[in-house]
């Protein structure tokens, strides 16, 4: 068997801040490994990586008993990139960075581009820079004995931001360019499956809110994810498109199985999400090999959750890692440069060595001279003591005459020190006294206190929601817009279904200025 894991992993580092390492020394090997051990999958795809290799570090690439392979976003630091971690056991004959061809080394790669002359260099350089595909090619092995080639292209498409149309042209033309790599690597004879996060929920059913949303079915991406994938259900004679999505083969109607939700409105408490994330085989591997596509809700750590499949055939490992694994890079190899490889030794002329370590005579000569003359010229300490010679150390703790004396000062008398003795009458007096003016300190703070409190009230009560009679929860606008920046109250509850009574209710109410 055969078992992948596709996971949007909202950044390498921040599934590991929760886990705990139990002994120190290992603390900074552990984490990534006990992700992997947990996810308990033969492949691993990673997306939304945010690193770069200058900050990759060993213990986030190196995992004991795995290869791991990393494509970077070449335009901004925290941004994009993708991951596959691969056992030992399903190492890998080829492996390579992006869908264009572009970022090939022409060692170890996988090949088969198709045509892509509707594009430029300057767009396929674009599309392959923000490090949102990965292709790792497998030898795998069938119940019948038949050694057969995987591809496995792990993909994070972009998202289509509804302020940014530019960024819908991107994401369409970065789907176009997929789907004519996956063809052309099943036309050249490679089975193909497509997984990560294709950034689009396909149907209705993978959408918590589709009813409500105007023209659901005339997205462009989900226009694409027609013509790209099979009828649902798995019988022959209903396929259209060259793949089929596995989890709607095997769960045609479940509903509520979402892979993605806001941490910002707490939907995940409720299961109010959509389902964005995908493992996409042939449509012959799919009927022939799949034996489950499952989803992971229960694994946080991310806004997404795990999915994945298991094949019915065994990996046949390859003898070597291809050129992209991250064990050859320098860093990782032992291999790094130190700045004593810059430092050379300099071989001197054997004679100018000589002539420089030896001075001719009449240097020499010189420069006796001009020792003696250095001698008889430096002054001689003087032996009575003059005023210019050095102090010695004793000579500071001599009592100076401009000083006084300590005897001729005239010092009070201990009985002038002595207070005389005070009546009891006093003593009274002293104490009802002092009683008194704290009494009047005490009054006049708190005076100062209440005239403080009354100009200064502190912040207000949080309204309560019409749905609950809850308190709010306060927000500030993020969109660009008139309304930037300004303050607003709404329900504190997670969002859900409006049929829910338990989830958000719909209360609004614009902050006041102070």
């Amino acid at each position: 068997m055969l078992r992948l894991v596709s996971w949007n992993i909202n950044g390498i580092r921040s599934p590991l801040q929760g886990v705990r390492c139990e002994e120190p020394s290992s603390c900074t090997a552990m984490p990534m490994g006990r992700v992997l051990e947990k996810l308990d999958a033969d492949i691993v795809c990673l997306q939304e990586t945010k690193v770069t290799r200058d900050v990759l570090t060993e213990p986030l690439a190196i995992i004991e008993g795995y290869n791991s392979y990393f494509s970077f976003s070449r335009n901004r630091s925290g941004y994009s990139g993708v991951a596959t971690f691969c056992k030992d056991s399903a190492t890998p004959v080829a492996a390579e960075e992006g869908l264009s061809g572009l970022l090939a080394t022409q060692n170890g790669d996988v090949g088969c581009y198709g045509n892509m002359d509707d594009f430029t260099q300057e767009e396929l350089r674009a599309l392959d820079s923000e490090g949102r595909a990965l292709l790792t090619q497998h030898k795998i092995c069938t119940w019948e004995g038949k050694e057969k080639t995987l591809t496995l292209i792990n993909v994070y498409c972009p998202h289509a931001d509804p302020g940014k149309p530019e960024r819908l042209a991107f994401k369409m033309r970065f789907y176009r360019l997929l789907q004519i790599r996956a063809e052309a690597l099943l036309a050249a004879g490679s089975h193909v499956i497509i997984l990560g996060d294709l950034n689009t929920a396909h149907r209705p059913i993978d959408h918590w809110d589709a009813v409500n949303m105007e023209c659901f079915e005339e997205d462009p991406g989900r226009k694409w994810m027609d013509g790209l994938l099979s009828n649902l259900g798995c019988e022959s004679g209903s396929h259209m498109g060259p793949f089929i999505d596995s989890y709607r083969c095997f769960q045609p109607k479940q509903k509520g199985a979402f892979t993605c939700w806001s941490t910002v409105s707490g939907a995940r408490h409720l299961n109010y999400g959509s389902r964005l994330d995908y493992v996409l085989g042939d449509k012959t591997l799919v009927i022939d090999t799949f034996q489950a596509s499952f989803l992971l809700p229960e694994v946080m750590g991310s806004d997404h959750c795990p999915v994945g499949a298991v094949l019915s055939v065994s990996s046949v490992p390859a003898k070597q890692c291809p050129s992209l694994c991250t064990c050859f890079l320098p860093e990782f190899a032992g291999t790094q440069l130190k700045i004593l490889r810059f430092l050379v030794h300099l071989k001197q002329d054997p004679v100018f060595k000589q002539s420089s370590l030896q001075p001719s005579n009449q240097t020499q000569v010189h420069m006796r001279q001009n020792k003696s003359r250095m001698r008889s010229t430096r002054s001689r300490p003087s032996k009575t003591g003059s005023g210019r010679g050095q102090k010695i150390l004793m000579s500071y703790f001599q009592p100076s005459s401009s000083h006084p004396q300590a005897s001729n000062l005239d010092l009070p008398s201990l009985g002038t020190l002595m207070s005389p003795k005070t009546s009891e009458e006093d003593v009274m007096a002293n104490v009802v006294e002092g009683q008194a003016k704290a009494s009047e300190a005490k009054d006049e703070k708190e005076i100062r206190t209440s005239f403080w409190k009354s100009l200064l009230g502190g912040p207000s009560p949080m309204p309560l929601c019409g749905g609950h009679r809850e308190p709010c929860v306060m927000r500030t606008v993020k969109k660009p817009g008139p309304n930037l920046g300004r303050h607003f109250y709404m329900c504190a509850r997670p969002q859900g279904p409006p049929t829910d009574p338990s989830s958000r209710c719909s209360f609004f109410l614009w902050s006041r200025p102070s």
